[in-house]
């Protein structure tokens, strides 16, 4: 196929036109990641200027590192208990708004007011909450014979109170998408499983979920990825404690970057979690993605 100069001026319209948007990428995107895997290779200044070549020396460091395997599994732990649980709750929310009853746009609006609130914000709100001697959350435990445990000093605990802190914050983009899956739904469907015998779970498991899972495999690529890079609420909460417990990849390279001043050991760390973002996200698309439904 001749490539015409006809051809030649419409790409030079289309690239006049996506020029803006590829220079934000490459001056915020492309530069910086290409900059992190060259300081990766160096050591640095705390200024944050290589100095000597170092070679693969930061990274056969970095997996010799008891502390970036901890960070490892707590951020493996943060992410089992985030992810499927907020997606799973956002579903049932989701099912339930989608009923036609008089004055269900406000439940709706306050069930999706989160996407609103800044996770700072969010934090500050749960801190308050988790709060052993004030917090509210402990306080209804112990009115039905619950004592509640000291959940930002106690390590079991902590990753799962920044856990619940990061599923309440996605849920509102969570609905919102999962509410517009099931409004796309027709409604013969459902009428036709009725007939079909069809009630309650069996309805949910067999018709529901099948219809929005291509929602559903948008929320658990997006949202492993947001959890993944989560660093607000872990430094608002409980700054990578107690004992490590929540120091997660994201926050162990900004302890090793702007407290520890090794840029070229937290490049590695940057670069690893990458990897393991790109991996996890092409084991996604090439499993997961197979059992979804598409219309």
């Amino acid at each position: 196929m001749r490539f015409t100069r006809r051809d030649a001026r419409e790409l030079g319209v289309g690239l006049a036109y996506l020029a803006p948007s590829l220079i934000l990428f490459v001056a915020f995107v492309f530069y910086p990641l290409a900059r992190t895997f060259i300081l990766s290779l160096y050591n640095t200044r705390t200024t944050g200027v290589p100095t000597t070549f170092a070679g693969a020396d930061q990274y056969t460091e970095l997996l010799s590192s008891p502390t970036f395997r901890d960070g490892i599994v707590a951020t493996t732990f943060f992410a089992l208990y985030t992810v499927p649980v907020s997606i799973a709750v956002s579903l049932i929310l989701a099912v339930m708004l989608n009923q036609r009853l008089r004055g269900i746009n406000v439940f709706r609006t306050m069930m999706s007011s989160t996407i609103a609130v800044s996770a700072a914000v969010g934090s500050l709100i749960w801190l308050l909450l988790f709060n052993p001697s004030l917090g509210l959350l402990n306080y209804v435990l112990s009115l039905v014979g619950v004592r509640g445990p000291d959940w930002l000093t106690q390590p079991g605990a902590a990753i799962i109170a920044v856990s619940i802190t990061s599923v309440w914050l996605l849920l509102g983009t969570n609905i919102i998408v999962l509410l517009a899956g099931l409004q796309g739904v027709p409604e013969e469907i459902y009428e036709a499983a009725r007939l079909d015998g069809a009630r309650g779970l069996r309805l949910f498991l067999r018709i529901t979920v099948p219809l929005v899972s291509p929602s559903l495999f948008f929320l658990l690529v997006v949202d492993t990825i947001n959890v993944l890079q989560s660093f607000t609420q872990i430094h608002v909460m409980t700054k990578g404690g107690p004992v490590d417990a929540t120091r997660t990849l994201v926050y162990s390279i900004y302890l090793d970057a702007f407290q520890n001043f090794q840029f070229g050991f937290a490049s590695a760390q940057a670069v690893v979690l990458f990897g393991i973002v790109l991996a996890l996200t092409a084991l996604q698309f090439g499993v997961i993605e197979r059992r979804v439904h598409y219309q």
